[in-house]
C-alpha cells in the first residue's frame, strides 16, 4: 500500500481552496513495527521512541511535553483512548507563532498532522479523524 497519497490528502486544500495541514504523518505503532510509514518533509524526523510514547506512555505528556520530530510541543487534551485525538500546540515558530497539532490513532496507525498558520485545532482534527475512521474500515 503507498502511504504518500494519503500524506498528500491531508495536505492538499479543501473544496473552498483553504489548505488546512502544512506538515503530515503516518506511523505504524504495532510491538516491534513502529516505524514511519510516510511523511512531508517536516515530519520526516519522527523517532520510534516518539512513536512509541505517542501511541502508549502519554502519562508525561502534561509535565514534560510532547515531542514530535524531534521538537517540543505542549500537550492540550489527550482523547486518544477513547477514540478521539490528542490535541497539541507546537512549539513558537521564527515569528512567534505556533501550530495546531493533532495525532489520531487507528488499529495499526498513528496519523499525525500540524496545521497552516492561523489554522484552529479543530480543523486540523477534522482531517486527522476522518482519515483515521477509514483506515479503521480498512483494517489499519
Amino acid at each position: 500500500m503507498s502511504w504518500s497519497g494519503y500524506i498528500d490528502n491531508l495536505c492538499a486544500a479543501d473544496s473552498t481552496g483553504v489548505k488546512h495541514v502544512e506538515h503530515a504523518a503516518i506511523c505504524g505503532f504495532e510491538p516491534g513495527q513502529e516505524g514511519l510509514w510516510a511523511s512531508s518533509p517536516g515530519f520526516a524526523a519522527i523517532s520510534v521512541d516518539e512513536i512509541k510514547k505517542m501511541a502508549n506512555d502519554r502519562g508525561a505528556f502534561p509535565q514534560n511535553g510532547v515531542f514530535i520530530a524531534g521538537k517540543k510541543c505542549f500537550m492540550l487534551n489527550d482523547q486518544l483512548d477513547i477514540g478521539l485525538t490528542l490535541n497539541i500546540k507546537g512549539p513558537k515558530k521564527e515569528d512567534g507563532s505556533s501550530r495546531a497539532l493533532c495525532v489520531g490513532k487507528s488499529n495499526k496507525a498513528l496519523v499525525i498532522a500540524e496545521g497552516e498558520a492561523e489554522v484552529s485545532n479543530p480543523k486540523v482534527a477534522e482531517k486527522v479523524f476522518k482519515l483515521v475512521e477509514y483506515l479503521k474500515t480498512q483494517n489499519f
